[in-house]
Order: structure tokens, then sequence, then C-alpha cells
């Protein structure tokens, strides 16, 4: 058998590896910590970029940044609570921009309860919100890319609760549906591998965020979040975003069905 033919145009190949150039990007809730890196880090790759969430006026406020800074965005309102307002959602994006390239959902909510304590209502909500949201953002989104015939990329945010338990903290909800989340993700990349759609997740530790505030503001916690690091710091939003902007590149095209555990070494030493 005859040796593969070298390829002699590294430099073509590799000169838009992280460009998102002339690609639509649709980043539900985009204007939380992590969401507004994102979606800034996005735009500054050349993406069109919208933002969704349930405060239509905070989606609509980043967009206007965005904009501002000569950036293509679009902001919108989006309740995950109701997969009727998920769809018309992606649909809205599309139909803004004329395409769909790529999901970034950044979806999620917590509702710390203890196992004796979890209620019904707590428990449904997180699953609606975390999980039964991706599945039909990942479902409208798929229409999209599949009828535009350009492949595309999906990407869900995640947690390091993913793969690990917390001890003393009511966890049930948010834990198991983020654990969910990894079967969902390499599922729908099996499926939507013959489309050319790569399907992959982030899983972050604690990242510097509002959301954050009451684990890094007391000392005995941040102590503890600290010593169980290895680089000896929590996430920041930018370290996220790095992340996000890989998976959506053609420098992750080859990679699917993948979870990154983005943790400071937290899950090479547990």
């Amino acid at each position: 058998m005859d040796a593969p033919t070298p390829r002699v145009d590294f430099p073509q190949a590799l000169s838009g590896l992280f460009s998102l150039e002339g690609k639509v990007a649709y980043i539900p809730g985009g204007y939380g910590g992590i969401g507004e890196a994102i979606a800034w880090a996005l735009a500054l790759a050349g993406a069109k970029v919208a933002i969704s969430g349930r405060d239509g006026a905070r989606a609509q406020a980043l967009a206007a940044s965005l904009k501002d800074a000569g950036h293509d965005a679009l902001g919108i309102s989006m309740d995950a609570h109701s997969v009727d307002d998920v769809r018309a959602s992606v649909d809205a994006v599309a139909s803004h921009f004329g395409r769909l390239d790529v999901l970034m959902n950044c979806v999620g909510i917590q509702r710390e309860q203890a196992l004796l304590d979890v209620t019904e209502e707590a428990f449904d909500e997180v699953v609606q919100v975390n999980l039964k949201s991706a599945m039909f953002l990942a479902q409208a989104a798929a229409r999209h890319q599949i009828a535009g015939g350009r492949g595309g990329a999906q990407i869900h945010l995640l947690s390091v609760r993913s793969r690990f338990a917390l001890r003393a903290r009511g966890y049930s909800a948010y834990a198991s549906t983020k654990g969910a989340l990894v079967m969902l993700i390499r599922q729908h990349a099996a499926e939507l591998a013959p489309h050319g759609i790569t399907v992959n997740g982030i899983a972050p530790t604690v990242v510097r965020t509002e959301m954050a505030r009451h684990w890094l503001d007391n000392p005995e916690t941040h102590e503890q979040l600290l010593a169980r690091i290895p680089l000896g710091r929590v996430a920041e939003p930018e370290d996220v975003a790095g992340s996000a902007v890989y998976f959506c590149a053609p420098a992750a095209a080859f990679v699917t069905g993948q979870v990154l555990y983005l943790d400071g070494g937290i899950t090479a030493t547990q």
C-alpha cells in the first residue's frame, strides 16, 4: 500500500484554527458571569452572537455592549422553564441571522436542599432547567444545523459535580442533572456525528462569579476550595471562555462526545 501523501499546506490549514468568522453562535444563559465572558470571547473570535435568558433586558444590554464594540449581536428573552419558549428562541436566532452554527448552552440553576428536605417542586425545576431545556435546545439547534448542511458545534456547560458528589451539601438535583448531561452529550454526539456536528461539554470547578460569592467570601470555604485544587486557585470566567472558543472552532473539529474538566487538577488527584 502506498504511503499517504504528506500535507504541504499546513500554514493555510492552521491559520484559522481558532477563527469563528462567519459563524452564528447562540448562548442561552449568556448574560451570567461565565456566559458573558463566553459571549465576548466568541464575538472577539469573529462570531455573530445571540444571548438569551429569562431577563430579556439583561440579554439586550449585553448585546448592546457588544454592538458598541463593533460586534454583531442580538439579545432576546428565553425562559428555560418552557420547552415552547426554548424552541422559539432558537428559531428566532436562526431567523435573525439566517443561520445557526453554534449552540453554547450556559443555562443552569441550583436549589440546594438536604436529601431529607428535597421537595418535588424544587427537584423538578432543576431537572427542567438544567437537563430538559438542554435536551430541547440541542434538538432545536440541531434541526437548523442539519438543514444548513454546514455542520456545527454544540457545547453544554456542566460542573465537576457531574463527576463528584459534595459532602454536607444538598446537591441531589444539581449533581444528578449535571451527571445526566454527560450522557446526553455522548448520545447527541453519536447521533449528530453523521451531520458533521460535534457535541461536547465544559465542566468547571468553582468559577469566580457572583453565584460563587458565598463560597469565596467565606474564609473557611475559600481555604477548603484552594486546598483541593492543585493549581491553588479557583477558575476565572476567562478560563471557561477560552475552552468555549476551542470547542466552537475548527481546532476541535475532530473532538466530540467529550467533557473537559476545567478544574485546576481536581479530577487528576481525587
